[in-house]
């Protein structure tokens, strides 16, 4: 699991993280605004309110929470089995 150790935000709902790894990048969040939960971001100042979890994960309060895997695979462009050794592609034939 990848860790959060920084969080910036940034404008536009762009959010600038590091990980405990040293890796670090951007990722655009404004595709969710206003969808589910994330209707709380339709207030920036809201957005503003982001922290890090004890996993590592980002955090608005108790209503939102993003998973730092997913971010990650985010922000260097690879795919789940690149970072999980036990995921497995199996082959369907139908």
């Amino acid at each position: 699991m990848y860790k959060i150790i920084e969080v910036n935000v940034l404008s536009d709902y762009n959010i600038r993280i590091k990980y405990s790894d040293g890796t670090e990048g951007t990722v655009n969040l404004s595709h969710l605004v206003g969808k589910g939960v994330f209707l709380l971001w339709d207030n920036y100042d809201e957005f503003k309110k982001v922290s890090i979890g004890s996993s590592g994960e980002l955090l608005w309060g108790t209503q939102v929470d993003l998973c730092p895997d997913s971010l990650y695979l985010q922000i260097t462009g690879k795919k789940p089995e690149d970072l999980f050794s036990n995921i497995k592609q199996v082959s369907i034939h139908a």
